[in-house]
């Protein structure tokens, strides 16, 4: 077995988030960089997602604490209390990387690494396959992901579970089977126990034939989403589709741009719809009806109107809030801000404000349609909607999740999500800490 740090080049003081779900995989994942940790003076932090699907599940929690104490590694964990989605998969998923995420800010990583490995994208891209997708969905996953300010890496990409199960025994690292991974009623356990033995019968190493194929898939998805892209601007306005100019193009780009719409609602994984739903969506658009429309999984909705193609979600109507902001604030989340004296967390539940710079008092409201953001760090502004979206945050969570603002209007924090240039660092001057709990 080649060593990690063989395949991935590590730099000195790398600052590394680890999913870990105290499963072979992820342990492995960790010994191996404990192993490095010294050489590279690697500072890591353990991240443990708790699914409360299972009664052992509070006995791995508390495995993985000891084991970070005893190894002097920082270990954070949270519950998952309850799921309003109607796939499990996708929405614990989504609850796992925005708790990472939030580490990664916390801890200011320049990584977050999981323990995907070779065996896991040959049942991805399989999946896929059977399902139908676009160039991107059929190379499963990269190793690789460059998100804003930091990296998700999948080191182990290289290894079959075998060999992370042998690399455990050999090292002795200690690690919990999770017993939902025999049940058949899980797509992706079928793939694993009926097709990947098969595969591997055919050809040893067929994880690295399956890499190989998915890096050329990637390469090709790069260049056709530059191509999308430009397209997309010709074709859209105000989020929608001007359906006449949408027909001029090529039918292949058109499934293109319907995969990115839709990746909107479904995130990055597009786990609910495939090739049908595309073909639906067409026979839509080119329908002679005027008005119409067609109902998708998970309430989203695609509309024709004349010329005019959108996707949407139907929701229950909330109703808008706005508060003037003194000292504390009960949002309608059941989350509260609180404007505090002092603290060392520099995370996005932390915002440090210098009153010269802002316009007091402060808001507190629902988001507005072409709300802006100064992001910090970032030259120019993002829209809210975007940053919502790149969080894979529920249209429900969207419509009551707080926008602070100065009495001009200017958004200077998104709670728990995103900074603004107002935002302060511990070093420089401020007068106003708040805090969203």
């Amino acid at each position: 077995m080649q060593k990690i740090d063989d395949i991935f080049e590590f730099r000195q003081n790398d600052r590394i988030v680890i999913g870990c779900s105290s499963g072979p995989d992820s342990m492995a994942l960790v010994d191996m960089l404990l192993k490095i940790r010294d050489k590279y003076n690697l500072f890591l932090v353990i991240a443990h997602v708790n699914h409360n699907v299972r009664k052992e599940s509070y006995e791995e929690a508390e495995f993985l604490k000891d084991y970070c104490f005893i190894n002097k590694l920082l270990f954070e964990s949270m519950v998952i209390e309850e799921y309003g989605d109607d796939n499990f998969h996708n929405e614990a998923r989504n609850i796992r990387y925005n708790f990472f995420e939030n580490l990664v800010h916390k801890y200011d990583a320049n990584y977050l690494m999981t323990a995907h490995h070779g065996d896991d994208l040959i049942e991805t891209v399989m999946m896929r396959i059977v399902r139908g997708s676009n160039l991107n969905g059929y190379a499963g996953f990269r190793n690789i992901v460059d998100m804003d300010g930091y990296k998700i890496v999948r080191p182990l990409i290289n290894y079959t579970k075998k060999e992370l199960e042998e690399y455990d025994q050999e090292n002795e690292v200690k690690y919990y089977i999770d017993s939902s991974n025999d049940k058949d009623k899980y797509t992706r356990n079928r793939y694993r126990k009926y097709l990947l033995p098969f595969l591997k019968q055919e050809e040893m190493d067929v994880h690295l034939k399956f890499l190989k194929f998915s890096n050329f898939l990637n390469d090709a998805s790069k260049f056709i989403e530059k191509v999308r892209d430009k397209t997309i601007k010709r074709v859209m306005e105000d989020e929608k589709i001007l359906i006449d100019r949408f027909l001029e193009e090529d039918q292949f780009i058109q499934k293109e741009i319907l995969y990115y719409l839709l990746s909107e609602f479904y995130q990055d994984d597009l786990i609910l719809v495939g090739d049908k739903h595309i073909e639906i969506i067409l026979d839509l658009i080119n329908s002679r009806k005027s008005n119409s429309f067609i109902n998708l999984p998970n309430d989203v909705i695609a509309k024709k109107n004349y010329n005019y193609f959108l996707l949407t979600r139907q929701t229950k109507i909330i109703s808008s809030y706005e508060i003037e902001f003194d000292n504390y604030v009960l949002l309608p989340n059941n989350h509260y801000i609180e404007k505090i004296s002092d603290i060392s967390d520099n995370s996005n539940n932390i915002c440090r404000l210098d009153s010269n710079d802002i316009t007091l008092p402060l808001i507190v409201r629902s988001r507005r349609m072409g709300d802006k953001i100064k992001v910090k760090g970032l030259n120019g502004t993002k829209k809210v909607k975007d940053i919502f979206i790149d969080k894979k945050m529920s249209l429900a969570n969207r419509d009551i999740w707080p926008i602070v603002l100065d009495s001009k209007g200017e958004v200077v924090w998104i709670p728990g999500i995103k900074k603004s240039k107002f935002d302060k660092k511990k070093t420089e001057k401020y007068d106003i800490i708040l805090k969203y709990n």
